[in-house]
């Protein structure tokens, strides 16, 4: 089956914000039918999710403040890759400076892009196992509350609505698969970062 090339060609591009953690672009770009418009978008350095098992029914997840919404989620470990990191170095990282737990064995699972419509952020799911609990060392500014969140209450949050966090709902659903063996595949496992980065 043919498919039409949906590609839009950049013609230029110009910075209109420059944050600490976001970057604001405009481009002028050609789209497919040789008509001229404009893409505004933010960048941003790539994240890792991580889908910490206490044990085969049991999770480590948070309580997080998020200021933008003014209100508390609950989340899976994530944070932002910093310069020059791999997805599975931001993931130890995050996961131990988060909860203060690192693990003995991780499983790259998937990448997500949660904003395609206005970001370029892309983020590496990993499953951690084998879990050891270390000192707790987050930044000065991050104030969490850590749980051991069973599968079926989590999952139970997420049908009610009271888990709203798209990179959590995506996890928390492989988390269900792994857990009953589903989706599993041996070729997968590594422990170098997601391709492509």
């Amino acid at each position: 089956m043919a498919k039409n090339d949906l590609t839009e060609t950049q013609l230029d591009s110009r910075v209109i914000f420059d944050g600490t953690l976001l970057h604001v672009r405009k481009d002028r770009v050609r789209l497919p039918n040789g008509v001229e418009s404009y893409r505004e978008y933010l960048v941003h350095p790539g994240a890792v999710v991580v889908i910490p098992f206490l044990d085969e029914n049991t999770l480590i997840m948070e309580r997080q403040y998020r200021y933008p919404v003014g209100q508390v989620f609950y989340e899976l470990p994530a944070g932002k890759t910093d310069p020059g990191e791999d997805y599975l170095t931001t993931g130890k990282r995050e996961l131990l400076e988060e909860t203060g737990y690192s693990a003995g064995r991780w499983e790259m699972l998937t990448a997500i892009h949660p904003a395609v419509g206005y970001s370029n952020e892309k983020m590496a799911l990993y499953a951690a196992y084998e879990l050891t609990q270390n000192e707790i060392n987050r930044d000065h500014d991050e104030f969490l509350e850590i749980i051991e969140m069973p599968i079926p209450e989590a999952l139970r949050l997420l049908r009610e609505g009271k888990i709203t966090d798209a990179k959590t709902m995506v996890g928390l659903f492989w988390a269900e698969k792994l857990t009953k063996g589903e989706w599993i595949d041996e070729s997968r496992r590594m422990d170098e970062c997601l391709p492509g980065a």
